[in-house]
């Protein structure tokens, strides 16, 4: 059996809004081990993007435990968790996130400025992620010159280019067209398949839940049972 990658133990998270605390997250315990492929769903306010923060270390828990690859992340500051996030998490966005003054190459080679890497190197990862993507041709183009699925690919390149342990992401088809999603769900297969990623994807999308090994759902904050899907549920008529 694989090694875990995220552990997770009663993990509970508030926010306070108005002067009322909402529960985000109601001790959820789950175990994703390498080499997985989950697909978070649920209705809106589940949880499902609180626990993929969490997981993240975008935000710290209110109460319970958090694994990830081995780390405790509540024992790190927030520059070591800065540092760690760099170098393990490669985190998908639904609204791609590129900064529109820089070309593909100059944004997927962003993370790696925080390493010890010459320019040279970075921007020689940077093109071999473009190239994985199927974005070879496509380098010095900005943001405003690529199709939306463009963007997201070199949005999902500059995930990679550190080599992360695990891929996470946040509605990753939500924005895109039939077409351009399939093109991202084909990729993140690959990455899963062929590269061995540990992948965790929040989705509304069946069709995009459908490409995961694994579906879990949350309900009202609270992680339910394999197999187990909410009450009155109905599935997102699919692309």
């Amino acid at each position: 059996m694989a090694d875990p990658v995220i552990q997770t133990s009663n993990l509970t998270k508030e926010f306070l809004r108005d002067q009322f605390h909402v529960l985000a997250l109601d001790k959820v315990s789950i175990e994703i081990r390498k080499g997985d492929f989950v697909a978070l769903m649920g209705p809106s306010g589940s949880g499902k993007s609180t626990l993929l923060h969490l997981i993240a270390a975008m935000d710290r828990p209110t109460a319970g435990d958090i694994l990830v690859l081995g780390e405790d992340l509540a024992a790190l500051s927030d520059r070591d968790i800065a540092r760690w996030r760099n170098a393990h998490i490669g985190f998908i966005f639904q609204s791609f996130n590129l900064i529109p003054v820089l070309s593909a190459l100059e944004n997927v080679e962003l993370p790696l400025k925080l390493t010890g890497l010459s320019r040279k190197e970075r921007l020689g990862h940077a093109t071999t992620a473009l190239k994985l993507v199927g974005l070879g041709d496509r380098l010095e183009h900005y943001p405003r010159q690529l199709s939306g699925g463009q963007e997201q690919r070199v949005a999902i390149a500059r995930a990679i280019v550190t080599d992360p342990d695990l891929i996470l992401a946040d509605e990753p088809t939500g924005n895109l067209d039939a077409g351009s999603a399939q093109d991202v769900l084909t990729l993140l297969s690959k990455l899963n398949q062929e590269y061995g990623k540990t992948i965790v994807v929040v989705t509304h999308d069946p069709h995009a839940a459908k490409t995961a090994k694994m579906i879990r759902y949350l309900e009202k904050g609270r992680l339910l049972e394999e197999g187990q899907v909410p009450e009155d549920w109905v599935m997102p008529a699919g692309r």
